[in-house]
């Protein structure tokens, strides 16, 4: 799959529920934008209680020519509640594909809210990511109030689903399949679009029948201890 295709707006911002693997899906879209010749800012902006940070890559996403803006840029392990300046630069440079990881619930989400009457006016796409193995979100029902409670605090409006349900090094095919009913569900309710399923590459090739196509993924991010 080319992901400029399927992620075919200019301005792709990353949400989900804590624990959903946004932050892993966020850096894997910015690479794979990469790969494909886009030129690509990724802006790390999960500024409360972030797990994994995007920011942790730099290197790796500087490699691949990817320019890395997040809250904190002097000091890699604080977590600093304000936006950085460069955030700008994405809404005005009309030659880059921005990539946006933001909170994780709508306190985190909020970030973006002074920002709307900005990012409205641009190409832009709010993509919810979906984990069916997250107990707070588990459900249509709950994964949607959590859905609606995100576009109620940045007044934007969600676009697409990423099914991205998985159990770190124990996800299996059944898991994703699993996640794929889930994230159908959701879409049947609110007609919203499933984007794309992430799988790691060895799984990937074996979900080719799903309706959606499958994003594959190598894992960047590693827990602390690894």
């Amino acid at each position: 799959m080319s992901a400029a295709t399927v992620f075919s707006r200019r301005i792709s911002i990353i949400t989900g529920h804590y624990g959903t693997g946004k932050t892993e899906f966020s850096v894997n879209l910015a690479l794979a934008l990469a790969a494909e010749g886009e030129q690509v800012m990724l802006a790390d902006l999960d500024i409360v209680n972030p797990y994994f940070r995007s920011r942790e890559r730099r290197d790796l996403l500087e490699r691949a020519g990817i320019r890395l803006i997040s809250s904190s840029q002097s000091c890699a392990n604080a977590d600093v509640p304000a936006l950085p300046a460069e955030l700008l630069t994405i809404l005005e440079n009309q030659d880059l594909r921005g990539v946006l990881d933001i909170g994780g619930d709508p306190v985190g989400a909020r970030v973006l809210a002074r920002f709307r009457p900005r990012i409205t006016q641009e190409d832009y796409q709010l993509i919810y990511v979906v984990n069916a193995n997250r107990p707070e979100v588990r459900t249509p029902e709950t994964a949607i109030a959590y859905l609606r409670s995100i576009e109620a605090v940045t007044g934007l409006t969600c676009t697409g689903l990423v099914n991205n349900t998985h159990l770190c090094g124990e996800t299996t095919e059944e898991e994703i399949r699993k996640g794929a009913a889930l994230a159908a569900a959701v879409s049947g309710e609110t007609g919203i679009p499933v984007l794309c399923h992430v799988a790691v590459e060895p799984l990937a090739e074996h979900l080719s029948d799903l309706p959606e196509p499958v994003f594959p993924i190598t894992i960047k991010m590693k827990k602390p201890w690894e």
